[in-house]
């Protein structure tokens, strides 16, 4: 089986899914207890998807062989400065963690950044999410210092320039 990775429509069925089980995720790490239907549904509920799609960003989902396994964002955040983007929803399945998915979304969303003319990609992340953190570092990205306050569960901030 091989990876590959598209850009897609954020609410598409494939993308959406990926989406609610991206957030089911983190919800859970975070509460350290199964996150409900009610609450996945109130944390996509104005979540800023919508910035995940031209003009505003893009939004890429991977494939392991034809099942909808992995995806990424991009938000550009011209308010940071010119040539700034933000990396968002970095998600790969279970089933498909250790296949090499990570690092291919990141390309994916690196080269959709280039695209648009941004030269510094940035993200921040939580203490629990040790896994994303590892990914960062591998794949280039620093942990540098707090960029925004405006995620107030955010405890690590990475950037990397393209």
């Amino acid at each position: 089986m091989t990876w590959t990775v598209a850009a897609e429509p954020f609410d598409s069925p494939d993308a959406s899914a990926l989406r609610r089980d991206y957030y089911d995720e983190v919800a859970s790490r975070y509460w350290q207890r199964p996150a409900t239907a009610e609450e996945i549904d109130d944390g996509l509920d104005g979540d800023g998807a919508d910035l995940l799609e031209p003009p505003t960003g893009q939004f890429v989902v991977g494939r392991y062989g034809s099942k909808a396994a992995g995806c990424a964002g991009l938000v550009l955040t011209e308010s940071a400065g010119p040539g700034t983007a933000e990396l968002t929803r970095v998600y790969v399945r279970p089933a498909f963690r250790g296949t090499g998915g990570g690092g291919l979304l990141l390309a994916a969303v690196e080269e959709e950044a280039r695209a648009y003319g941004v030269r510094l990609l940035r993200l921040d992340t939580r203490n629990d999410l040790v896994e994303a953190r590892g990914l960062y570092t591998k794949h280039g990205y620093r942990e540098v210092p707090a960029f925004h306050r405006r995620n107030q569960y955010a405890q690590h901030w990475f950037a990397k320039e393209l």
